[in-house]
């Protein structure tokens, strides 16, 4: 029987006991981190009008208020080598069969992006169809997550939320988590959950306890409704990270009499479906969609902070965060809504 050497950290939301990988997948299934406030962790994005990155900022641009006060900052980081460990979330369900194959494409070019043999970057994949499943655990080898992805099928339901479930509590952690490496999750599917047995307001609840960072990469199709839509953009928002729509902007350069130009089968549109055209600006559109969230990710200032609360206020469950730049009042700013000041109930 192993003895479990048990590593302890100060975390964003206080301290983490940390088990080996190997000792997670043999270990009872309640096992729980457990947190206590201590520090603040806040990775943070900032972007111009026209969605370029803003990288020229320091410790005194920003202003973070803590349910309205403003709070000293402890630490202040804006290396683009930042390590980071990374879930790799696939939706395998149904919806993915019409464009699978340049999703499963894209979904490898993520992996090696952003897994580059470093080991300050790991990673783990988790598909999810009728279930989900651990099928890689957490590794710096970006070629065992991709040989896994390359043999997957589409088929059966979603189980988005117990995907988000599993990859904030049944993964290999590694040691020193939530700082360094931080961590971040990308879903690539539509959003939509069929199958789950958590709900959307339990997973978001533990990716902000566990302070997870969820960005999307929207498999929905161009011309397709998506009522799901709302999720996977909820997701992202209530973490701080945002949803990529490749397919979507299908069609955004051309004009209106561009667009209804070539009647067809499959409808009226400038890329006839099948040609080369229409697969170039998918591959293209979905290519991009992989740079921009891989640049989120590696771009991202990280603030931390002890929570300075005033001692008359009534203890809140959910603390709100409002980060701001004075000098530079028309940039977009992703960062996390909040934090739980608490132990997640029953984790003791």
């Amino acid at each position: 029987m192993h003895s479990l050497a048990r590593l302890t950290a100060v975390a964003a939301l206080g301290t983490v006991l940390y088990l080996p990988a190997v000792a997670q997948e043999q270990e009872q299934p309640n096992t729980r981190i457990q947190v206590q406030v201590n520090e603040v962790i806040l990775p943070v994005t900032v972007t111009d009008d026209k969605g370029k990155f803003v990288s020229n900022l320091q410790a005194k641009d920003f202003r973070v208020l803590d349910e309205g006060r403003p709070q000293r900052l402890t630490f202040f980081s804006h290396d683009q080598k930042q390590p980071v460990v990374i879930g790799f979330l696939i939706d395998q369900s149904n919806n993915t069969r019409l464009h699978w194959k340049r999703y499963q494409d894209a979904a490898m070019e993520l992996v090696w992006n952003l897994l580059p043999g470093d080991p300050r970057y790991s990673g783990y994949l988790i598909p999810y169809a009728n279930d989900a499943e651990l099928a890689v655990n957490t590794t710096t080898d970006a070629d065992k997550i991709t040989d896994k992805i390359r043999k997957m099928k589409p088929g059966g339901g979603a189980a988005l939320f117990d995907a988000v479930y599993m990859a904030c509590t049944r993964r290999g952690l590694v040691k020193g988590e939530p700082y360094e490496p931080r961590r971040v999750i990308v879903v690539i599917g539509d959003g939509h959950d069929s199958a789950s047995k958590k709900t959307l307001d339990e997973v978001i609840e533990i990716a902000q306890r566990q302070l997870v960072t969820i960005y999307g990469i929207s498999t929905m199709a161009y011309g397709f409704d998506n009522p799901d839509r709302e999720v996977l953009e909820r997701l992202a928002a209530e973490t701080g990270g945002h949803v990529e729509y490749p397919l979507n902007t299908l069609y955004k350069d051309l004009s209106a009499n561009t667009y209804f130009a070539q009647p067809s089968d499959e409808g009226s549109y400038a890329y006839k479906v099948g040609t080369g055209g229409y697969e170039a600006e998918i591959s293209s559109n979905i290519i991009k969609a992989v740079g921009a969230v891989a640049g989120d990710i590696t771009t991202q200032y990280v603030l931390r902070y002890v929570p300075d609360v005033d001692p008359e206020a009534k203890t809140k469950v959910f603390r709100n965060i409002k980060v701001e730049i004075a000098d530079l009042p028309n940039v977009k700013i992703r960062a996390r809504r909040g934090y739980y000041p608490t132990a997640l109930p029953g984790s003791n």
